[in-house]
């Protein structure tokens, strides 16, 4: 019964109080905008205002019409501009899972300008360590995934973010620093301090040592970066670590560090996201900008 275009009516005559400039303002015929004008009324059995007054004197109807366009209209345009920026790509939400530790390293730093530049994208980050993130972007509980275990899966798109070698960081006096690099038999015998994650989630095991079937003489995790670097400072065992992120710690830069292997341990980092959600501007720019600051 009351339309959109009867609330624009009232609102614009309210601000015009003339029938004659309301039409003008709503391309219509002064004739057109009476009739419907005389519709509504006929409809809700009321009259909207007093005829020949000036300015226009509403009646208490149509002081509830005109409150109630007061308080939609503002409300459907802000509706548009938000399906707008929506559409191109300009609002929308990133709720990322980070499935390394290192990545908070890098990541953190570089969220302000990406945000300063999408700031109506809702953005935040989840603890996602132990909790199977690539299930929770599946579900639509994360958007994106910091991870270096890309899968096979149909729904998903991983897009490589940047590849970056792992290193052995030594204790000064340690006589691991007499080789050239290090093979698994070299870890049979040391304390190796690392993340309190599964030891399959890391590099190291997964990929250098698990398949010799060697294990360090003891396991000691540490949550941060910087104990665990005190801890190689002061005799307490060895660590692997991305190589960028012993040069970015140049309190520790005396320590030696060796590469894992005659080629070194390589690994990837991906952002995995769903194929329905891949193409939004706000997290191709994202993926963008980490491969630039990670590429320097």
């Amino acid at each position: 019964m009351i339309e959109i275009k009867h609330l624009k009516t009232i609102a614009t005559l309210a601000e015009t109080h003339s029938v004659i400039a309301t039409a003008e303002q709503l391309f219509m015929t002064q004739s057109a905008l009476s009739h419907q004008i005389k519709q509504l009324e006929n409809a809700l059995d009321m009259k909207l205002f007093e005829r020949k007054t000036n300015p226009i004197q509403f009646t208490p109807a149509g002081q509830v019409l005109l409150k109630t366009a007061n308080e939609v209209l503002p409300k459907l345009q802000q509706t548009k501009q938000t399906l707008l920026a929506l559409s191109q790509g300009e609002q929308g939400r990133l709720l990322m899972g980070v499935d390394c530790h290192t990545c908070f390293e890098w990541l953190l730093p570089m969220l302000r300008h990406y945000q300063a530049k999408w700031p109506n994208v809702d953005l935040d980050i989840l603890n996602s360590f132990g909790d199977q993130p690539l299930k929770k972007l599946q579900t639509q509980l994360l958007d994106l995934v910091i991870t270096s275990d890309p899968e096979n899966n149909s729904d998903m798109v991983f897009d490589p973010l940047f590849s970056y070698e792992l290193v052995a960081v030594l204790p000064l006096n340690d006589d691991l620093n007499q080789k050239q690099w290090l093979e698994p038999a070299d870890f049979a015998e040391t304390t190796l301090i690392t993340y309190p994650v599964p030891l399959q989630k890391l590099d190291v095991f997964k990929r250098f040592l698990t398949p010799q079937q060697i294990s360090p003489n003891v396991i000691r995790y540490s949550e941060l970066t910087l104990m665990m670097l005190q801890l190689v400072e002061s005799g307490r065992g060895i660590c692997v670590l991305p190589k960028w992120l012993i040069q970015s710690q140049p309190d520790f830069s005396h320590l030696p560090t060796k590469r894992l292997g005659k080629d070194g341990l390589w690994s990837t980092l991906y952002a995995a996201t769903l194929k329905t959600q891949h193409h939004q501007p706000y997290i191709q720019d994202f993926i963008q900008q980490v491969a630039d600051k990670m590429a320097h």
